[in-house]
């Protein structure tokens, strides 16, 4: 009997692409989180559309930059949901620490694109302080309550969204300088949705700041009121990112993490306290993503030391502080006296 077997024709570029589409989908629909953050992404991103049209029918340049602001939080969303599908990505060959860091790059890009725009409805609003031109108010208003009202819907679904999932696996090697490994591949979706508050949050004070202007244009015929609040809304939008573009300039840099800079000398006396320790030299510590920290450092020890006892208390004890991956080099201490013995040996 002839063996069966089935001709399998390679799979077109088309399909690959409806594939990867696919578990795309597949892995945003498996996620609370990540549904909230793409049902959001498309009410915000139709609402700054309309925002938009109506602040050039208006002429109102504080719903325009509201509306600037809402497309670069709708990045901002996106982001958030990319991060949060590439945070579920496994670790590989070429990308041994995961695509975490794809987050805190995102991060940092979005906070300069959300920069410049608040520089440029600053500059624009300071224009129009000079000569306030001709608003329509009476169609702003509702456009801002809508704003509002859109902005609260994204308050209330994520003021209290986070997910945490990791995991991790560990193990030791040990040989003349011997190194502890411990992998520990996870994200962390709370980091990712406190941004989308503090961006949501923003948004929704610029919207609460055109309603007042409009009110004011309304009731006292202020036309400077729609600059004022043009200028209030590049402020908010500034400082909601200064902390977001400090905070990835410092992990993209290999800074030491700032929540273990009272913790790690005290770590450093406790593997100092070890038996056979002698020095700890050559530390280095990172932030990876979000909360994953690792770090390196080389010990001196003595010629009798106990390397498996000494690379697993390590381990333990910088773990015990937050560090996810420890990697540890031992030095043994050089005896002179052996050294000399050696030397004196005939050949």
């Amino acid at each position: 009997m002839l063996p069966t077997y089935r001709d399998e024709k390679p799979t077109s570029f088309t399909s690959r692409i409806y594939q990867k589409i696919k578990n795309v989908i597949r892995l945003i629909l498996s996620d609370r989180n990540s549904k909230n953050l793409l049902g959001f992404l498309f009410l915000n991103l139709s609402f700054a559309f309309v925002e938009l049209f109506y602040g050039i029918w208006t002429n109102s340049l504080g719903l325009i930059s509201d509306a600037f602001h809402m497309f670069f939080d709708c990045t901002g969303l996106l982001a958030g949901l990319a991060a949060s599908v590439v945070s579920k990505w496994k670790a590989n060959e070429r990308f041994s620490y995961g695509y975490g860091r794809a987050e805190v790059l995102g991060g940092f890009i979005n906070g300069l694109f959300l920069l410049f725009i608040s520089f440029f409805i600053l500059s624009e609003a300071v224009e129009r302080l000079v000569e306030p031109p001709e608003v329509k108010h009476e169609r702003l208003f509702v456009v801002s309550v809508l704003g509002l009202f859109v902005n609260l819907i994204g308050i209330f679904i994520f003021q209290h969204g986070g997910a945490n999932h990791g995991h991790s696996h560990d193990h030791g090697h040990g040989h003349s300088h011997d190194h502890g490994h411990g992998h520990s591949h996870g994200g962390s979706n709370a980091v990712i949705m406190k941004g989308v508050f503090l961006h949501i949050l923003a948004d929704t004070l610029g919207s609460v700041g055109v309603i007042i202007s409009s009110v004011l244009m309304y009731m006292f015929d202020w036309m400077i009121a729609d600059p004022i609040c043009s200028i209030f809304i590049a402020v908010l939008i500034a400082l909601s990112v200064g902390s977001l573009i400090s905070e990835s300039v410092v992990i993209l840099m290999q800074r030491q993490p700032r929540q273990l800079d009272d913790s790690l000398p005290h770590a450093y006396n406790k593997v100092l306290a070890l038996e056979g320790v002698q020095n700890v030299q050559e530390t280095h510590f990172w932030t990876l993503s979000s909360d994953f920290f690792a770090g390196g450092l080389k010990l001196e020890v003595t010629a009798q030391a106990d390397q498996k006892y000494i690379v697993s208390h390590t381990q333990m004890i910088f773990k015990s502080i937050g560090v996810s991956q420890v990697f540890v080099q031992l030095d043994y201490e050089f005896n002179k006296n052996t050294y000399m013995n050696l030397q004196k040996q005939p050949l």
